[in-house]
């Protein structure tokens, strides 16, 4: 399946337990979800990119520094339920496909935008993600990480906060010089009918145990395809990593 317009959304909520007012951090004289706009307009694959907020102050934001911005529901309980209603009202412009790119990565690389929208292009099930190869054993006993199991083919057959699989025999060695262990990166592709599917779904019994959407899709029978990639994310949740982003903004 090929795509040749796809619409690249970044959810921005105001409200966040641990940063309140995340995307309109200041990050070296540029706001966060500006910064994350700015890279997202740089990738190729991307046909149009917009901003999906709640919240006025974002809205007013975006507008005046020149992007794109949509209006969505305060209700939504996650990303891709906001990213549905924006490819919603973007109008009947033909979007083959929708990329939701967090809107708490300001140094997103354009290059894995364009990696993800090349692995939404080989995935039967219309849907991708990425992920990238464990090279810090500290990786697999943070639940904050997540893991992804795969078929030989790259579809996923589980996503979880432990360690899969359960390395049985024992060693002296790290352990993700056993097993190609691959950690989940937060970028998804929806081919647009799939997504419009997807927000149907009801919340399932794995999903709430392990508190991961995509594994209400995975229960539901679809199928996501898993693209390896080698750039580092750095995603912004306290205020500490909003200081090493201010850090790094200022080395660039």
């Amino acid at each position: 399946m090929s795509t040749s317009r796809i619409l690249g959304v970044i959810p921005a909520r105001y409200a966040s337990s641990r940063l309140p007012g995340k995307p309109l951090a200041d990050i070296a004289g540029r706001s966060m979800v500006m910064r994350v706009v700015d890279q997202a307009r740089s990738c190729l694959a991307l046909a149009e990119v917009v901003v999906a907020t709640d919240d006025d102050r974002v809205f007013a934001h975006v507008l005046e520094h020149g992007g794109k911005v949509v209006m969505t529901s305060k209700d939504h309980p996650s990303g891709t339920d906001r990213c549905a209603e924006a490819l919603a009202l973007m109008g009947d412009q033909g979007y083959d496909a929708v990329v939701n790119i967090q809107g708490d990565e300001p140094f997103i690389v354009p290059a894995q935008i364009d990696e993800l929208c090349r692995a939404l292009a080989e995935a039967p099930g219309g849907i991708a993600t990425l992920a990238q190869v464990v090279t810090d054993d500290h990786d697999l006993d943070d639940p904050g990480e997540v893991l992804i199991t795969t078929t030989v083919d790259l579809d996923a057959l589980y996503f979880s906060r432990a360690a899969i699989p359960f390395l049985r025999l024992p060693s002296n060695g790290p352990r993700h010089s056993r097993f190609r262990f691959l950690k989940h990166v937060g970028l998804y592709a929806f081919r647009s009918d799939v997504l419009g599917r997807l927000v149907t779904l009801a919340p399932s019994p794995l999903e709430l145990a392990e508190s991961l959407e995509q594994l209400r899709w995975l229960e539901h029978g679809h199928r996501v395809r898993v693209g390896i990639t080698g750039h580092a994310s750095f995603c912004v949740d306290t205020p500490a990593d909003l200081e090493e982003a201010r850090r790094r903004a200022l080395l660039m």
